[in-house]
């Protein structure tokens, strides 16, 4: 076989006859990405994996159950030939040949008219690698180099700004509830190429300083009773930064549509004619909980949990939480931003009838490093937040879930 590399190209197969000849584990890991491209596909084949077979039930592609035969590749734009027939794929890979089929061989590429690279994604770019001398082929180290690329792209370490395509306008990105790895990885992307960031306080401000040294940062903090930035400034400055050309992440805590305020954000965008990309983010309602071993359900424990706001106190006339009935449900209570209300509120809860014995646990800074977890009851946790000093912000749960886990480290 000649020693020159093989010529890299993009096959366009949707709507387009694809044969695969074996149902293994070997089709089971290309036929996704087959059948993402739209192709036309045949999968001949006795057996099949049950996910194979699954997607032959969907009718994702259509499965023939039996052994190859001469003439199974006619009219073919391609071929994948991965059965553990020897001679099968011998016979199947010289059809494939004298019809001008390309086909890739899982047990002998050199036999191969086409080679499958590894391959990766990210936000519309398709990563292909492949070893251009036949003599040292290591897929191993095309795996690698393949992941390095990807993981860069997606988290920004490996930057390829746009310049055809890219659009001025506002990314709303859920930074998740602190740890700077829990940041989604589109969410990281869009970080990696903003002009202008408008960042909260519980935001992931560890990947502030990652950011090149011409990024615009802006501190929209809202510390609680303390300095803030009212809303309509924000709001102000989300526009006025993307109205002059510029691509704006506005960069928030736990997931922008809880307790976030990000749909006020926006409708302000959409009367200003700013085009916005959300990106959802990690809430701390769940994240924070699991991070110090509480799950919010467990299967005979807790068959429901009920996330809420405790910024105000049961007894004040602008609280939309029905705590009544709250008190009436046996699953899991997570309440945020509610450390200096959590007194009334446990009163509330327990005069509703509540048990005062149920747990409750609170964990402040949940997922960096200074998270603690403080356990109490509902009897108890006003006190128990007065000594152990617990401040925001801290995500409160309470249940029999709390007593699930390990507990709190010693």
């Amino acid at each position: 076989m000649a020693e020159h590399p093989a010529y890299p190209v993009g096959l366009r197969l949707s709507g387009r006859r694809v044969v695969v000849l074996g149902g293994g584990t070997v089709a089971q890991r290309r036929l996704p990405a087959l059948i993402a491209a739209g192709a036309d596909i045949t999968v001949v084949s006795p057996q099949a994996t049950p996910s194979v077979e699954a997607m032959a039930e969907a009718g994702e592609l259509t499965w023939e159950r039996r052994t190859y035969a001469e003439g199974d590749l006619a009219e073919a734009w391609y071929a994948l030939i991965a059965t553990s027939d020897p001679d099968a794929n011998t016979r199947a890979s010289a059809e494939a040949e004298r019809h001008r089929v390309w086909c890739v061989r899982s047990d002998d590429a050199d036999q191969a008219t086409a080679w499958t690279p590894a391959t990766g994604h990210s936000e519309g770019v398709t990563v292909a690698v492949l070893t251009t001398d036949a003599r040292g082929r290591d897929p191993r180290h095309t795996a690698a180099i393949r992941d390095a690329v990807v993981e860069g792209l997606r988290d920004g370490t490996l930057v390829a700004p746009h310049h055809r395509t890219r659009t001025a306008g506002v990314a709303l990105v859920g930074g998740g509830p602190g740890d700077p790895d829990l940041i989604t990885v589109r969410g990281r992307r869009l970080l990696a190429e903003a002009d202008v960031v408008i960042a909260d306080r519980l935001g992931p401000r560890d990947l502030l300083a990652e950011l090149p040294p011409h990024v615009e940062v802006i501190d929209a903090a809202k510390i609680p009773y303390g300095r803030y930035m009212a809303q309509e400034a924000i709001n102000n400055a989300l526009i006025e930064h993307a109205k002059q050309g510029k691509a704006v992440v506005r960069l928030k805590g736990g997931d922008p549509f809880v307790f976030g305020r990000g749909m006020e954000e926006v409708q302000a965008l959409a009367e200003a004619g700013i085009p916005c990309t959300v990106v959802p983010g990690i809430s701390s309602s769940i994240s924070v909980p699991g991070a110090a071993g509480i799950p919010v359900t467990h299967r005979g424990v807790a068959h429901e949990f009920t996330v809420v706001s405790g910024h105000v106190a049961p007894d004040d006339e602008r609280s939309l939480v029905d705590w009544p009935s709250l008190a009436k449900l046996t699953g899991t209570l997570v309440i945020l931003m509610g450390v200096d209300k959590i007194g009334k509120i446990a009163e509330t809860l327990v005069a509703h009838g509540k048990p005062p014995t149920t747990p409750v646990a609170l964990v402040q800074e949940g997922t960096t490093a200074a998270q603690r977890r403080v356990d109490a009851t509902l009897a108890t946790v006003a006190e128990r937040v007065r000594s152990e000093d617990v401040k925001p912000p801290a995500v409160i749960v309470v249940g029999d879930v709390v007593r699930v886990g390990p507990g709190p480290a010693a």
